[in-house]
Order: C-alpha cells, then sequence, then structure tokens
C-alpha cells in the first residue's frame, strides 16, 4: 500500500508563510503608528489608514473579479468590519496615548486569550492542553515585555479601559471574521470588512483633511504605510491563514509580535532592549512554538486520504 503525501501539507506550508508575513507587518505598524500619532489624532489616523487600505484591497478585488461575497459571508464580514476593523483601530490608537507602549502591549495581549476561550466556545475549537499551555507561556512573556518596557508604571484607568477594549474588540472580530471564510475568499472578506470598518470611521473625516493639511510628509507616509501593508496586506494574509487553522492557534501566532517589535524598535529607532525586555520576547517565542505543536487542526474538506 502507497502512502501518498495529501495536499493539506502544502496548503499547512502556505498557510504558516502568510501567518509570518502578518506577524512581521502588525510589529511593524506599531513602529508606524508611534511616529504617525504625534501628528494624527485616534480617529483620524484609523480612518487614513482604513482609506488607504480600502483603496489598494478595491483595486486587487476589482482587478481578480471575485465578485460580492455570498450572502451567509455577510454576518462576519459586517461583525469583523466594526469591531476589527473599526472600533478595534481607533480605541487602540486612543488607548496609546493614555499609557505607555508596554502597559499597552500587556493589556492588549489579553486578546489571544479571549479569542482562543471564544473560538473554544463559539466555534466548536475544544480547548488544545498545547494551546492553553503555549498561550500562558507567551502571555507571560509578553507581560516582561511589558513591565520593561513601562514608563514607570504611568498609567491611566481610562488608557487601560480602551486598551482592554481594543483586546476585546479584535478578540470579537477574529471570531466573527472566522465562519465568514467557509463561504467567501480571503480577499472578498478582507476587502469588505476593511470598507465596514472605513464606513464606521468616516465621522472622523473633517479632522484627517485638518491633519493632514499641517502634518509633514514623512507622517502622511506612515498613515498610507499602515494602509497599504499592515492592513491590506497583512489582513489578507491573515485571512487566508485563518481559513486554513483555529482561531485560537491563529490567535496564538500573535504573540509573536512583541518579540518582532523590541528588534524592530532597536534597529529601526535605535531603542536598545534590556535583558529583561529580551528575555520576555523568547518567551513570547517559547510559547507560540508549543501551542503550534501538537498536530494540525482539520478543517472540514482540507483532509484528503488515500490508500
Amino acid at each position: 500500500m502507497e502512502q501518498i503525501i495529501a495536499p493539506e501539507t502544502r496548503v499547512d506550508r502556505r498557510a504558516l508563510v502568510a501567518a509570518g508575513i502578518t506577524v512581521v507587518l502588525w510589529a511593524s505598524a506599531f513602529v508606524a503608528i508611534r511616529s504617525a500619532a504625534q501628528y494624527f489624532s485616534p480617529g483620524a489616523l484609523a480612518l487614513g489608514r482604513l482609506l488607504a487600505g480600502s483603496v489598494v484591497l478595491g483595486v486587487i478585488w476589482l482587478a481578480r473579479r471575485e465578485g460580492l461575497p455570498p450572502r451567509a459571508a455577510w454576518p462576519g464580514i459586517l461583525g469583523s468590519g466594526l469591531l476589527w476593523f473599526g472600533l478595534y483601530m481607533v480605541v487602540l490608537n486612543w488607548g496609546e496615548q493614555e499609557v505607555d507602549a508596554g502597559t499597552a502591549a500587556m493589556v492588549v495581549n489579553v486578546g489571544p486569550m479571549l479569542i482562543a476561550l471564544l473560538g473554544g466556545w463559539l466555534l466548536r475549537e475544544g480547548f488544545p492542553p498545547r494551546l492553553l499551555a503555549g498561550m500562558a507561556v507567551s502571555f507571560a512573556g509578553a507581560v516582561v515585555v511589558g513591565i520593561s518596557m513601562s514608563d514607570g508604571g504611568r498609567a491611566s484607568i481610562v488608557g487601560v479601559l480602551l486598551c482592554l477594549l481594543a483586546a476585546v474588540t479584535y478578540a470579537g472580530g477574529v471570531v466573527c471574521q472566522k465562519p465568514a471564510l467557509k463561504h467567501a475568499s480571503a480577499l472578498q472578506v478582507t476587502t469588505f470588512g476593511c470598507f465596514v470598518g472605513t464606513a464606521a470611521c468616516l465621522p472622523f473625516a473633517g479632522p484627517l483633511v485638518t491633519e493632514i493639511a499641517a502634518a509633514p510628509l514623512p507622517a502622511t507616509l506612515n498613515v498610507v504605510y499602515l494602509g497599504v501593508f499592515p492592513t491590506a496586506l497583512a489582513f489578507t494574509t491573515w485571512a487566508y491563514a485563518l481559513a486554513r487553522t483555529t482561531a485560537g492557534k491563529m490567535g496564538a501566532t500573535t504573540y509573536v509580535v512583541p518579540a518582532l517589535v523590541v528588534l524592530m524598535a532597536w534597529a529601526v529607532l535605535g531603542e536598545v532592549p534590556g535583558w529583561l525586555t529580551l528575555a520576555g520576547g523568547l518567551l513570547c517565542l517559547a510559547g507560540v512554538a508549543v501551542s503550534r505543536g501538537g498536530g494540525k487542526a482539520r478543517e472540514p474538506g482540507n483532509v484528503t486520504s488515500t490508500t
């Protein structure tokens, strides 16, 4: 009896590459936001980023002629668009103005744990022990990174609550998005989710116009970068990978982001990390390695068996 390697292996590798692109670009977003936030208010920054992302995604969607998403995908698209593309981006930008970067990182990293819990409950993905153990290790690493980067404990209650709201909306958006990917492509779900988020942020159009006129060109280019790469490209590769694994495992993968942010801030901004920060980053990576192990999630239609 000859064993034939199923196409699932190749799909998983492509999904892993897509997830890798996502976390690298999302990590780079923290550096870009830090620069742009000096000149743009939270709502204007979110709208500018979403407008740039919508233009790029819209052009690609038209070029590929994928058409409108099926009706069954729209509840998830609307939910993820409002919660993740819209509300999350505004409250995260706002929260990071109220607390130091370390505190924000610690609080927002509650999100992947909420994704695992909501995915296990609402999406019936279960609660694999390796996933929960790996997330606990990664969260501990995120806390270490946050403590090492915190500015003497300066954190307003409002800022902490905003970052917590960002974590909740992030988790809710992912859980909404996962079912939509059963009915529509990653490009369709991302494009129309971005359109929905953009529409939700249109009340910030006035401040955006005013602030673009006053901002230096590099700050405006940072907003465009955020829209093209961490939004249009990274959210599409995220959706591609999410369609091929569980929400819990994808959420755990984002714990790589704090470690990458430390390295990027070191390389780009000259912020030399301390040993405690590096140790926390290594814990994040170790936790992701644990959570991604222990077998592959099998989605309906992704399993091929031959004899």
